[in-house]
């Protein structure tokens, strides 16, 4: 009996440290990955103007820009809810955004091409708010990745592993990771 009264504080202690943080980091790490979405869909939204600029100008271009009118198709398609997160559906989701920042790379280079569209103030404009959002998707993924260490960190390391064990049982969360693809460095010709 004295044992269990020594033991039930210790206990209560041990469980409080994470009956908080816990639940908050979740939050956190769900909302982090809304911004992530938030940044990609901004990307979707620019990308149709994009294309109806370089199109005026780059008529004959048609398979590059029939192939980013694609990819961001299938990247806007997908989507992952936060709290039922997967590292299978993470990496589906990423790859669909890959193929678009894909397609959009070859569309930059097609632009190239064209010196009178490369000066026109609206390719330009846009140009700018496309590097502006890649910016943003990678401020908001890194805060993705920081925020799913401190969650992961609160449900795997003791004491407050010990409250997730016998409260929340919460898994892990999966991290982002740069596809064979996204680690190939880009050859530029000119």
């Amino acid at each position: 009996m004295r044992l269990l009264i020594l033991i039930l504080p210790l206990l209560t202690i041990l469980t409080g440290c994470g009956v908080q943080s816990i639940p908050t980091a979740l939050n956190e790490t769900e909302a982090s990955w809304a911004e992530v979405q938030n940044q990609y869909k901004r990307r979707a939204d620019l990308v149709p103007n994009l294309v109806a600029t370089v199109k005026g100008y780059a008529s004959h271009e048609k398979e590059t820009l029939e192939g980013v009118v694609e990819a961001r198709a299938k990247a806007t398609q997908m989507t992952v809810d936060a709290s039922n997160l997967t590292p299978a559906k993470l990496k589906e989701f990423q790859s669909a955004q890959n193929g678009l920042s894909q397609a959009l790379g070859k569309l930059m280079v097609v632009a190239e091409k064209y010196p009178d569209l490369k000066a026109a103030e609206n390719f330009k404009g846009l140009q700018a708010q496309l590097e502006g959002t890649e910016n943003r998707i990678t401020v908001a993924r890194r805060r993705y990745i920081e925020t799913v260490k401190e969650f992961n960190n609160l449900v795997t390391v003791f004491p407050t592993s010990l409250t997730n064990s016998l409260m929340f049982k919460h898994e892990k969360k999966p991290q982002f990771e740069a596809t064979a693809t996204e680690q190939t460095v880009p050859t530029v010709q000119f």
